[in-house]
């Protein structure tokens, strides 16, 4: 504390006047949120008003990080969603608790920047849907693939029909690893009910970019997952350490998507890709944007590589605060990513072909 006090005066002249700057306050600030609370800092419209977490150790680390401003500090996220100062919050704590901060933040008034998944059960998404588009504020979800200018000039372009008709998509997410037991998420990540496992917590971000790709949301899906290699651990884990399944969408086009804990970091396939079928090219979607044609003749880049902002996405949000621009990612974005992964679960653990008027949420 000692620190952090020296740290809050020796900072605190280099603070810039608060006017027109977004009042924001961070709820979780642990791997992700401690992220988010640096980007915000980035911002030079947007201000760290109140920083907030249950674990003392991160509150303080992160009221120092952000001693330019001199933040106000909450363990209990309920005191952010009273301080009336509050104009922004930024929701970065385990998923089970999202879409509950979320439609607080919402219906106090609030601007809601909210970290993937949206949510990890339908029935409160759908609150959450409802929730955003009564309150009139902004709310944009953690989907920062949907701010990277590649992606959305490939995407623009498949949309198009520079690959002629959508046939097929081949995506996975695998890791090298399952996460560690003893890390800041041990004491939740493999708890089903509280992060729905990699699919809903980490893949959500691949299906997302599918969706986007394809242009749509998937009709019904089928597939098999299951623990065999991490079994019991740790002790009680009720999330799959494998998935493989298929995705139909209405025009026809079919997902093939894997997930995995597994995947050694020398075996020479990517852990990572979304591969585009068209009835003129594929595209090598999260590679180098490159189209190749079907005749194996020709390879075209789409768009070229760049060095991304890693700030982006947290920009768009208060530009769309403070100047009206559409958000890339918005409540129904986060939600059709979310109910995605969690329709992919739930033919694993029913066992069965389900579609997505089974899970129960009008977008």
């Amino acid at each position: 504390m000692h620190r952090r006090s020296f740290l809050i005066s020796a900072s605190a002249a280099l603070a810039q006047p608060t006017k027109d700057r977004t009042a924001t306050a961070i709820i979780g600030v642990g791997n992700r949120g401690s992220f988010l609370l640096g980007s915000v800092i980035n911002q030079p419209n947007a201000r760290v008003a109140m920083v907030c977490d249950n674990k003392p150790d991160r509150l303080d680390k992160a009221a120092t990080v952000a001693a330019a401003s001199s933040p106000k500090t909450a363990t209990d996220w309920r005191k952010v969603i009273d301080d009336k100062s509050i104009e922004a919050v930024f929701i970065a704590t385990p998923p089970h608790l999202h879409a509950e901060m979320a439609i607080a933040a919402l219906k106090a008034g609030k601007h809601v920047y909210c970290e993937k998944p949206v949510g990890v059960t339908p029935e409160s998404i759908r609150d959450l849907l409802k929730a955003a588009k009564a309150s009139g504020r902004v709310f944009q979800s953690g989907q920062q693939l949907r701010s990277q200018v590649q992606l959305g000039e490939a995407i623009r372009q498949i949309h198009e029909g520079v690959i002629g008709d959508l046939l097929f998509v081949k995506a996975q997410r695998h890791a090298s690893a399952d996460l560690d037991y003893n890390g800041s998420s041990g004491d939740w990540y493999f708890n089903y009910r509280k992060s729905g496992g990699y699919l809903v917590e980490q893949s959500v971000h691949n299906l997302d970019l599918c969706n986007w790709a394809i242009g749509a949301h998937p009709t019904r899906a089928a597939g098999f997952g299951g623990i065999n290699l991490h079994k019991n651990e740790p002790p009680g884990r009720d999330i799959f350490d494998h998935q493989s399944l298929t995705y139909e969408y209405a025009n026809g086009v079919k997902l093939a998507f894997t997930q995995m804990v597994f995947h050694p970091r020398n075996l020479p396939f990517n852990n990572q890709s979304v591969y585009v079928y068209g009835s003129k090219g594929s595209v090598d979607l999260m590679g180098s944007a490159t189209m190749y044609s079907a005749d194996g003749k020709q390879q075209t880049v789409l768009s070229p590589k760049i060095q991304e902002d890693p700030d982006a996405h947290t920009a768009a949000f208060f530009s769309s605060i403070q100047k009206g621009t559409k958000i890339a990612s918005d409540a129904v974005v986060g939600a059709t990513a979310a109910l995605t992964a969690i329709l992919g679960n739930e033919v694993c653990r029913q066992g069965k072909v389900l579609g997505w008027s089974d899970l129960g949420v009008e977008l």
